[in-house]
């Protein structure tokens, strides 16, 4: 019987590399595929694209195995880019890393790669998977499982993770042993497409913005002036330039009027939620039983709380601080990933 064909995701980076190298080595007929999605300048950063291509090509020559570029530009720009620019304008903030998993990586690239003759794809997520199911990465610290709730369960019965089970610390290691020329390299930050450009440089590209009043909530009164509602998001305390006395934190904005809000006060009402409402859930397996204990992770690396879901409500065992809508909930039962949705 012939290996199974798999083609890795490959972003010119360590974990990439070393997710090509451990299939090569576990008998699978690897195929390196860079995704070519974003190759834009911006002022005062020059896209790396091409810097990571030339990476993700002499590994794959270093390895022996087959190369290919998939040119998603198009694609990820309407699907990914677009729909994070269009979600700030409405004066939400959204997870443009989610989308891109979802539209990109787990769809895109999985239906190009199986119609190319793959039997699988894998990528250098932290995360596992077994049999459809996805669950969290042994490495607490580098945890991905947040990026990947949209993820279909039939698009994950065809999805690699062999890093899942490692710390970054052993991957590094473990590609200094094989001497793979990305073993060293530093890793990259921010979000997927803007790298280490701010969001707010990013922003400035796509979206016409006006100064407006920065109004304390409690006494109706300006207490400063912003540049554009679209860049403050609920809880954010710097950045507002307001001197003086007790910080003072977002609490909401007006995209029509063009005001944010803000207050001094930690226990103001509209700074905490204890119910969340979720749009656009998706369940990767089966809806959990009603009334059954979650945990809930709300942003990227933030503790686990405990939670229910009722229909499409999330009910949390006490209130959390600075739910910004646009932003994901992603539902755990202990190790497993069952899925998420948009905070409303």
């Amino acid at each position: 019987m012939s290996a199974a064909k798999v083609y890795v995701g490959m972003s010119g980076g360590v974990d990439s590399s070393l997710t090509a190298a451990l299939l090569v080595e576990q008998g699978y007929d690897v195929t390196g595929v860079y995704m070519k999605n974003w190759t834009r300048d911006l002022p005062g950063m020059k896209c790396p694209w091409a810097d990571d291509l030339a990476d993700a090509k002499r590994v794959a020559v270093q390895l022996g195995i087959d190369f290919k570029v998939f040119d998603f530009q198009n694609e990820y720009k309407q699907k990914v880019v677009d729909y994070m620019i269009d979600e700030y304008k409405t004066g939400r903030t959204p997870n443009p890393d989610i989308m891109c998993n979802q539209e990109v990586k787990f769809k895109l690239f999985l239906d190009a790669a199986i119609e190319d003759g793959a039997d699988m794809i894998a990528t250098g997520h932290y995360a596992q998977v077994e049999n459809g199911v996805l669950k969290r990465a042994v490495d607490d610290n580098k945890d991905q499982t947040y990026f990947l709730y949209r993820v279909t369960h039939m698009a994950l019965e065809k999805t690699l993770f062999p890093l899942g089970g490692m710390t970054k610390p052993q991957v590094r290691t473990e590609a200094e042993k094989r001497n793979l020329f990305t073993a060293t390299k530093k890793e990259s930050m921010g979000i997927c497409f803007v790298g280490s450009v701010g969001i707010r440089e990013f922003l400035s590209q796509y979206v016409t913005t006006k100064p407006g009043a920065i109004i304390d909530i409690q006494t109706k009164q300006q207490v400063g002036q912003h540049d554009g509602a679209i860049f403050f998001t609920l809880g954010q305390r710097h950045g507002l330039n307001i001197g003086g006395g007790l910080p003072y934190y977002v609490v909401g904005k007006d995209m029509d009027k063009n005001e944010v809000y803000v207050t001094r006060d930690l226990n103001n009402e509209q700074l905490w939620r204890r119910e969340v409402e979720l749009s656009d859930l998706h369940l990767i397996n089966q809806k959990p039983d009603e009334g059954k204990k979650l945990q809930v992770r709300m942003r990227h690396r933030a503790p686990l709380i405990d939670a229910e879901l009722s229909g499409n409500k999330l009910i949390l065992n006490e209130p959390q601080r600075a739910i910004a809508s646009g932003q994901s909930a992603v539902l755990y039962d202990g190790q497993v990933v069952l899925g998420g949705g948009i905070i409303f």
